[in-house]
């Protein structure tokens, strides 16, 4: 399971997340930051750090939301 940054964060890169990040999985991308997927080892560091609560884990997500591990997905490659 991954972290997922929602489109919340789109403009915002705050950036507290990437400093935090103990596996270095998230990176900057075109208007937010992503949390690759593959890397993920899922402790939770960047939710507690994000200073606007943009920040949910995979299995927390809405059907909604799922679009968002689809474009971080995408954005890895």
């Amino acid at each position: 399971m991954a972290h997922v940054i929602l489109d919340s964060c789109s403009n915002e890169k705050a950036g507290e997340c990437v400093n935090i990040c103990p596996v270095d999985c998230i990176e900057e991308g075109p208007g937010q930051f992503f949390i690759d997927p593959n890397t993920c080892i899922d402790c939770g560091a960047c939710v507690a750090a994000c200073p606007i609560q943009a920040i949910v884990a995979e299995n927390d997500l809405t059907s909604d939301q799922e679009k968002h591990l689809d474009k971080a997905e995408a954005f890895f490659g």
